[in-house]
């Protein structure tokens, strides 16, 4: 490892501030280009106060929660794939079509699994079915 003039600490924390920049960045251009993902960050925060009513324990906060974030990160990884093959593929490509709709696929299964964790959850507290 290269030790830089201001020391490993120093180099930590640039790369640290550095690289929450940049993720700040991305964040904000995918809200801003993406619809999906703006249509995904209003259910996370328009859900986010049901998460603290349905779930009974915090592993259950966690995993209502960790669904939601789950979605939001394959959509960012889609848009990402998106724009990096229609800059490298504008034209009509089969490789391109099979890319773009691979990472379209990881989405859908994201959000079925949203769907799945917060449906058991409030169906087994919210109705009080499932072993309560």
């Amino acid at each position: 490892m290269h030790k830089t003039d201001g020391g490993i600490t120093s180099l930590l924390y640039r790369r640290l501030i550095g690289a929450t920049g940049f993720s700040i960045q991305g964040l904000k251009s995918c809200f801003r280009y993406e619809e999906a993902f703006r249509v995904e960050v209003f259910l996370l925060v328009v859900l986010s106060p049901l998460g603290f009513y349905i779930a009974a324990s915090a592993q259950e906060l966690a995993l209502l929660f960790g669904a939601m974030l789950i979605v939001l990160i394959a959509e960012l990884l889609n848009s990402a794939i998106e724009a990096v093959v229609d800059l490298a593929s504008p034209e009509k490509a089969e490789l391109a079509g099979r890319a773009k709709d691979q990472a379209s696929a990881a989405v859908m299964l994201s959000m079925l699994l949203f769907m799945v964790v917060w449906g058991v959850l409030a169906w087994q507290n919210l109705v009080g079915v499932a072993g309560k």
